[in-house]
């Protein structure tokens, strides 16, 4: 018997750039439970504060609760947690855990089975568990679902129900916010389905579309990122070409745009948690039923080789301007995935950063955004900190790999002496050797 949703708790398993979000927003209507195992996240939540900077500190603290208690009386509001007590009571489990790929681009699902094996040890009669994270197709059914009754020793859609609800957190982007983004929906059964799309229909006002299957709604969320993917990979392929022809793509581009339904895609970086990786996951699944992707393969690989490109052509741009290359120093403005965020996951400019190193170059990385200690611990570099602003002329060589707005207002211009190079194309065209 699925319990009323007005009178739902629920738990949010996972609080990074989706969970986060997500939480706050149903602690608006709800009595809601943030559980993270990460201790330090959870520290830092509970005082208040979000280092992704996806919920800003004054929304974040309007819902925060510290006992489980003030949940009860107030009926609505977070209560945050790494302690699997507080969630045993709700009717409710929404997973939001990362979904990345390993050193192969295999699928790694381990998060989400850890999820859902902790998920099932308070599970209960009427419950369900709805996962957010991406994957292919068949997930949520074939892999989560035999976990949940192997640890509760309930049966599903007799005991406990299971959804799909994909995430569209855009990271970064304060206009398109989890509530003002439309939510597509789907149920393990057509009343559990209903049940999911009204639950979020309280808290999105750009509405819901509730897909028919799980998995329907499995694949609709993989194709959204392969197939900007593929079209991101497109314009990549037409700026090598360009390149080589000695025509400017931007240029181009602006001229093909005058067209009513030319799609306004850039050539660029592809990294982060979405699109760099989730092509990876459909990938996988075709392949696991005998069909061999060529597309969507073709334009990871192509997407994956635009850090190497970027600084091989730099390194030519040194050797025409006869600049010493072996032991320069070079710096890259930027770090993380995309601009005006702190998220450094999947980031491509490592790409540059590598290859560059590989011709030798004293290779210097500054990003106001990045936290230094992360980007040591996932990517083993140091970069300049944020307060520490270098000096531009003391480079042979400035890649602009991210579009900071700081950036925008710098006095970057390339000289005799020095190779500026544009990945983003923000820059006057004058002002630049080159760029995307």
């Amino acid at each position: 018997m699925l319990k009323p949703i007005n009178e739902s708790k629920i738990a949010i398993v996972g609080l990074g750039y989706v969970g986060l979000p997500l939480a706050a927003a149903f602690a608006e209507k709800f009595k809601t439970v943030g559980y993270d195992i990460d201790p330090n996240r959870v520290d830092e939540l509970q005082k208040g504060h979000d280092r992704t900077l996806e919920v800003d500190d004054a929304q974040l603290q309007s819902v925060l609760l510290k006992t489980s208690l003030q949940l009860e009386e107030k009926g609505k509001g977070l209560l945050i947690t790494d302690a699997i007590l507080p969630i045993s009571s709700a009717n409710i489990y929404i997973v939001t855990v990362p979904t990345p790929t390993d050193k192969h681009n295999r699928p790694i699902l381990t998060p989400m089975l850890k999820a859902s094996e902790a998920i099932a040890k308070v599970l209960k009669k009427g419950d369900v568990v709805i996962y957010e994270s991406t994957v292919y197709p068949g997930v949520t059914e074939e892999e989560c679902v035999p976990v949940l009754e192997k640890f509760s020793g309930l049966k599903f859609n007799e005991d406990f129900f299971a959804g799909y609800s994909p995430e569209r957190i855009n990271p970064g982007d304060k206009e398109h916010t989890v509530t003002k983004i439309l939510k597509v929906t789907s149920g393990s059964t057509p009343e559990v389905a209903e049940y999911v799309d009204q639950l979020y229909k309280a808290v999105i006002t750009a509405g819901t579309h509730k897909a028919s299957t799980i998995k329907v709604a499995e694949a609709a969320k993989v194709i959204e990122n392969s197939q900007r993917d593929i079209n991101i990979a497109f314009v990549n392929e037409l700026s090598k070409i360009f390149n080589l022809l000695n025509i400017d793509t931007q240029e181009v581009l602006e001229a093909a745009g005058t067209k009513w339904n030319f799609l306004p895609f850039r050539p660029g970086l592809v990294g982060g948690h979405c699109i760099g990786v989730d092509p990876f996951y459909l990938a996988q699944k075709a392949q696991e039923v005998g069909y061999h992707p060529e597309i969507i393969l073709a334009g990871r690989r192509l997407n994956d080789s635009m850090g190497k490109h970027v600084a091989t052509e730099v390194i030519k741009h040194m050797m025409r301007k006869d600049l010493k290359v072996i032991d320069s120093k070079v710096l890259i403005l930027g770090f993380t995935f995309k601009e005006d965020c702190p998220d450094v996951r999947n980031t491509r400019v490592i790409d540059i950063y590598q290859e560059l190193k590989s011709f030798d170059v004293d290779v210097c990385v500054y990003d106001p955004w990045a936290d230094p200690a992360e980007v040591k611990h996932e990517y083993g570099i140091d970069v300049i900190k944020g307060e520490d602003k270098p000096i531009l002329e003391d480079y042979a060589a400035i890649i602009l790999a991210v579009a900071h707005k700081e950036f925008k207002s710098w006095s970057i211009q390339k000289s005799e002496n020095q190779v500026v190079f544009d990945v983003k194309s923000v820059l006057e065209k004058e002002k630049v050797d080159a760029r995307l």
